[in-house]
């Protein structure tokens, strides 16, 4: 299986299953000029995958991060990314939001029926992950997390009432193909393409992502 992440308009860059967490995370930041940074990773104690924190209860097991001061960690600079995960091969990839983009995070199953609303409306969209633990993440601009729930009042929902939450500054997101634990690793639902280098307005997004979220209760 094989996926591209096309950094310009004339390169495709190949990511094949199997290819480092160093090379992806400093493409990341060379390609999509996005801050990463190391988190958690896996070892195999007594022939089961376990959290690197040591936490045999770890609610994101190898995808989270390693230490509490994770976001002056994080880098845009790609030489700076490969000296981090040459330290550790095995680390996560963390993405901090608020920084080149925020991200909305939805249930799955409202994601995939937002994706299709989306669709039909013809709207461009963003990068879109989909993680192990049924998540999906929605990149778009930075400022999200402070005018989503406005924007979701102004459709009729009470934002606590909508299982979808705005990601800024502070929190983070983990990139393919960071792994979970035994459950799998992100996905993109959404691949990063030249297209999408200009990342969607909230706003633009909002509608049918409440809508599905609605829908999903």
């Amino acid at each position: 299986m094989e996926e591209t992440i096309e950094g310009t308009e004339t390169a495709q860059i190949p990511k094949q299953r199997g290819e480092s967490l160093l090379e992806t995370a400093v493409r990341y930041a060379e390609e999509r000029h996005w801050d990463v940074f190391p988190g958690t990773w896996l070892e195999a104690v007594e022939g089961v995958q376990r959290c690197s924190c040591g936490e045999s209860a770890c609610a994101t097991p190898g995808a989270h991060p390693a230490r509490e001061d994770w976001a002056t960690q994080a880098t845009g600079s790609a030489t700076v990314a490969r000296r981090l995960w040459s330290k550790q091969p095995a680390s996560s990839i963390l993405l901090p939001t608020g920084r080149t983009f925020d991200a909305i995070d939805v249930p799955e199953t409202a994601g995939f029926l937002a994706l299709a609303r989306m669709e039909r409306m013809e709207l461009t969209l963003g990068p879109v992950t989909c993680t192990p633990d049924g998540r999906m993440h929605f990149f778009v601009l930075p400022g999200a997390s402070a005018k989503v729930p406005d924007l979701v009042r102004k459709l009729g929902w009470p934002p606590a009432s909508l299982d979808l939450v705005a990601l800024g500054e502070g929190a983070y997101v983990a990139a393919p193909p960071t792994r979970y634990g035994s459950r799998g690793a992100v996905q993109w639902a959404c691949r990063p393409t030249p297209a999408n280098r200009w990342l969607p307005d909230a706003e633009e997004l909002i509608s049918a992502l409440a809508y599905a979220c609605g829908r999903d209760r």
